[in-house]
């Protein structure tokens, strides 16, 4: 496993995410719009490999969604051992992540014996159809599995989250960034308040993998 040597005074910040229509995605592109706002971040942004077949996501109304992100490279387990930070996005799956991110996660086994990924940052995101889907659960639960690569987890600070206005609801928390979705491609898209909540996340995140790095 060869990583590239990088460039003094930077750091790499990574985004990883599985999206079925697009609403994660969205959120990842604020995320590291956020990350990049942080002198000297390198961010990089990867989807997680997809395991239904394409004929259930004909049939779930997904093809369409999934091709709109079909640029974004498919992520490697070196991706995650060059980065100095990780923000992973996830929708829910009844209060769990979804099967793709596990799978995903699952192959890292090899990394977790070498402690590849201890003192890294790691932070996550997510999504859900519903006001009460989860979102909270998915979150807390992804933590588990960062903490055993002994990774520092980063959230949203609740200076940030009481921003959120009574006038709309909106996701996000102090466990991370999410948003509400609705069912199918052509429901709710992430608000700005949503957005403005991950553009926050994903500037956190690098400022304080900066601190933790010491560039």
């Amino acid at each position: 496993m060869e990583i590239e040597a990088k460039v003094v005074g930077t750091m790499k910040i990574n985004v990883v995410f599985y999206s079925l229509y697009g609403h994660v995605y969205r959120i990842a592109e604020a995320i590291a719009e956020g990350a990049r706002e942080v002198e000297g971040a390198e961010v990089g942004i990867y989807q997680v490999a997809e395991t239904l077949s394409p004929e259930i996501l004909e049939k779930m109304g997904a093809l369409v969604s999934k091709k709109s992100f079909g640029h974004i490279p498919v992520v490697s387990i070196d991706n995650l051992v060059e980065a100095d930070a990780i923000i992973f996005g996830t929708p829910t799956r009844y209060g769990m992540m979804t099967a793709q991110m596990r799978t995903f996660l699952d192959s890292t086994g090899s990394i977790w014996a070498q402690g590849a990924l201890i003192g890294k940052v790691g932070s996550v995101f997510t999504s859900s159809a519903t006001q009460h889907g989860g979102q909270e659960s998915t979150i807390l639960s992804f933590h588990t599995t960062l903490l055993h690569h002994g990774m520092v987890i980063v959230g949203v600070p609740y200076s940030e989250v009481r921003q959120t206005t009574l006038d709309e609801i909106s996701g996000g928390s102090p466990y991370g960034a999410s948003t509400i979705a609705g069912n199918g491609p052509d429901t709710r898209h992430p608000s700005e308040n949503e957005l403005g909540i991950a553009r926050f996340q994903g500037r956190h995140v690098a400022e304080i993998t900066r601190k933790l790095i010491g560039e």
